[in-house]
């Protein structure tokens, strides 16, 4: 049974120190209850307590690590069922699936495509980030063969597929440096699988043919020393699979079942032959409520719609999306080039930096930090105002690149402008328009 947040208060240092992030023991207390912190976050914890504390601490869906280095993929962590109730951890991860018997063209293609598929949007890098490596032939050198090569040939998360421990253990071989995910252990190869996952310190993808199973599987597994678990209810159909997602997250959230307290995989590459409704299945997957989503390939026009939503799913709701601050180059500016500033919030970004493009007129844009706020919203909040753009401003560097000290800002605060000048002396700081679709005409006509 997991421990309530009085029972765990009493196993705290009771100092009310306030260096896990929240100013009491007790409030700390009663967020490792509700899994919403990590017993990490204490530094005076005794080790007695960290034993009888682990339940508690641990997230009700166990965080799994799959890969290595720049391209790690972590799935699980999960504490909500809805992502307003807080948000969402970690976005589910796409996996390209290659399978053993594809002739050699068809695989670079495949391998190409996971390369070249990727995407900025909001000043982020969108991309898939797994291979699936599929066991068709029932030849483990073949198999390992094609591990090997999709290693070599990209630096994605790998997953090995197969039911045989033999043709697992010959793909283990080959990538166990890169900590790839076995899948899959079933009721019938479980003890060998578990060796395996065991020896090579490598996460295992646990399939059954039901819910119940499922949960004995597990049980097994973790009995065994492996915890590091990815789930797969063995459902094919579109309705099955969506009722069983649902149930595992809520028996994980809110029944506290440790059995089917992991991270889920789903393979919409198995529920239709139509590639657009694969794409439409797995936008299901990703709201309700996988850790890993198999495509049967990766096409521009499905993959990107996809890696949009999940960006959007798992954007915290509490947080505005921010982009970094900074001089943004636009269009190759020199030193008589337009200087404008605007405020960190994504949206307005790419509407202003994308108005400054089409006008034709290279340009500097100085991007301030205002806590991804708008600029009306961050002016009004008292961010986005003369003496704190002014510091900002001096401290950028944008006059070491502006041979010019004319500073344009939107017509939004047109009531900083006299202040502006009292922050910046020996610049004039000029009046833009209020709406961005107006910019290219006014930098059209601007002079240094």
């Amino acid at each position: 049974m997991p421990l309530t947040g009085i029972a765990i208060f009493k196993l705290l240092p009771k100092t009310n120190c306030g260096d896990c992030g929240v100013p009491t023991c007790l409030a700390f207390a009663m967020n490792l209850a509700a899994g919403k912190a990590e017993l990490s976050r204490c530094p005076y914890v005794s080790e007695e307590a960290k034993a009888q504390l682990l339940e508690a601490s641990a997230p009700p869906i166990r965080l799994v690590t799959i890969g290595i280095g720049n391209r790690v993929l972590k799935v699980g962590g999960e504490t909500v069922m809805f992502r307003h109730e807080k948000r969402f951890e970690n976005p589910p991860g796409f996996a390209l699936l290659i399978k053993d018997n594809m002739d050699e063209a068809e695989v670079d293609a495949r391998l190409e495509r996971f390369k070249q598929l990727q995407y900025e949007r909001v000043g982020l890098i969108l991309r898939p980030e797994l291979i699936a490596v599929k066991d068709e032939s029932g030849d483990a050198a073949k198999f390992a063969a094609l591990v090997n090569k999709v290693k070599q040939n990209s630096d994605g998360g790998i997953i090995l597929m197969s039911l045989n421990p033999d043709i697992l253990a010959a793909g283990v071989k080959v990538c166990a440096d890169r900590k790839p995910l076995i899948y899959a252990a079933t009721k019938d190869n479980l003890d060998r699988v578990a060796i395996l996952a065991k020896e090579n310190s490598c996460p295992v993808a646990v399939r059954a043919s039901s819910l119940e199973e499922l949960a004995e599987l597990t049980t097994r597994l973790t009995n065994a020393g492996v915890n590091d678990l990815v789930i797969d209810s063995g459902a094919r159909t579109v309705r099955q699979a969506f009722e069983d997602e649902v149930i595992i997250r809520r028996a994980a959230l809110t029944k506290k079942f440790r059995p089917l307290g992991f991270p889920t995989i789903v393979f919409p590459s198995e529920m239709t032959d139509d590639p657009m409704k694969e794409a439409v299945i797995a936008s299901m997957f990703v709201v309700k409520y996988a850790g890993i989503i198999v495509l049967s390939d990766f096409q521009g026009e499905s993959l990107f719609p996809l890696l949009v939503e999940r960006l959007n799913i798992y954007t915290d709701p509490q947080r505005p999306l921010a982009i970094t601050t900074g001089i943004y180059e636009i269009g190759g500016p020199n030193e008589n080039s337009p200087v404008l500033i605007t405020s960190n919030f994504a949206l307005t970004y790419f509407i202003v930096s994308g108005e400054i493009e089409s006008s034709k007129v290279p340009s500097y844009l100085l991007v301030m930090d205002t806590e991804g706020l708008s600029v009306m919203t961050a002016w009004a909040a008292g961010k986005f105002v003369a003496d704190a753009i002014g510091p900002f401003v001096k401290k950028s560097g944008i006059m070491d690149k502006a041979k010019h000290h004319k500073l344009i800002i939107p017509g939004y605060v047109a009531a900083e402008s006299s202040g502006l000048a009292d922050e910046l002396p020996g610049w004039e700081i000029q009046i833009g328009p209020r709406e961005g679709a107006h910019l290219p005409a006014y930098l059209k006509e601007w002079k240094p």
